[in-house]
């Protein structure tokens, strides 16, 4: 099947703070940073180092028969392991112990200490490993929203989806595909909420979404010690080629206001976006009232009304 042609995702090295905000933050485009200092986790966090420092740690974490992952038919359940048996079954291919088959996949995602109110933050709920890692100061202090510790299978693949937050991917431990879209390709995302329907991007059936070529696809190899800069509202899809360990920095870019208070995730669209979506639902339900070729033409004058008021004049 023919997919969409690649674009490589640029490449910085020897990048500070100063070069971040000066060269590549304002061009709101993903990059991958090089050679950024993360301190000692990239050589202490091996299977063995971690489940030393996280004990006897209780972690919820996804379990899947399969290692692509969909949140959005919920192919995974949720199950709580001692931190120190969950790396090593994530470590491993083939499992002695299992919940649901002997080759399913882990993912842990870390959580605030309550996970409907708090986000996460590495420094909380593991601060023994957060000693080793570096968080980048390319942002304001002021601005951090969260840090998200991260554990995958070798195999695992997460739905493609879009933060409303601008974040730094840290990958420390193993190498992972990242494939991206631009905000601007959102008509051919064919989105649930902040989620993708097409759920398979390497061989996605054009039947059902036939727009879906048209998106331009930005794709990495993340290596360890690598950074990856993803910009609020650009869509992404991980992949783990091997069992790999990462850290998630989340900041806000907007003015704190602007989010939902009650949103410990960062994915939770913005409080004046979420308004106008609300708005163009009771005006779509308003639509309904009519004939459907009334419905047609006036469905299509709002579209145009849209475009001219929001679209961008360039590309990403």
């Amino acid at each position: 099947m023919e997919l969409q042609e690649k674009t490589d995702v640029p490449v910085f090295t020897r990048v500070n703070r100063d070069v971040f905000l000066r060269d590549i933050y304002p061009k709101r485009r993903p990059a991958v940073l090089r050679g950024v200092s993360l301190g000692p986790c990239l050589e202490k966090w091996s299977p063995d180092y971690l489940r030393e420092q996280g004990a006897e740690l209780e972690v919820k974490v996804h379990v899947s028969t399969v290692p692509a992952m969909d949140f959005l038919h919920k192919n995974f359940v949720y199950k709580t392991l001692p931190f120190s048996e969950f790396v090593k079954r994530a470590s491993e291919r083939k499992h002695s112990e299992f919940f649901l088959c002997e080759d399913e996949s882990y993912y842990l995602r870390s959580l605030g200490e309550d996970a409907r109110k708090e986000p996460a933050d590495i420094k909380k709920q593991f601060p023994v490993l957060a000693e080793d890692f570096i968080i980048p100061e390319f942002f304001d202090p002021d601005q951090f929203f969260s840090s998200v510790f991260r554990i995958s299978s070798c195999g695992l693949q997460l739905w493609t989806h879009y933060d409303v937050m601008d974040n730094l991917l840290a990958q420390v431990t193993g190498t992972k595909r990242v494939v991206l879209f631009s905000p601007q390709d959102a008509l051919h995302m064919y989105l649930s909420g902040d989620k993708s329907e097409v759920l398979d991007i390497d061989s996605p059936d054009l039947e059902k979404f036939p727009e879906f070529l048209k998106a331009q696809r930005f794709e990495c190899v993340l290596q360890p010690g690598d950074l990856l800069f993803i910009p609020a509202l650009w869509f992404h899809n991980t992949m783990a080629l091997q069992f790999g360990v990462g850290v998630n920095v989340f900041w806000r870019h907007l003015e704190a206001d602007g989010y939902d208070k009650k949103d410990p995730y960062g994915n939770k669209d913005p409080v004046c976006a979420a308004r106008a979506l609300q708005s163009l639902d009771r005006a779509l339900q308003s639509l309904d009232q009519l004939p459907p070729e009334y419905k047609d033409f006036y469905g299509r004058h709002m579209v145009q009304r849209i475009q001219k008021r929001t679209f961008l004049d360039e590309r990403y």
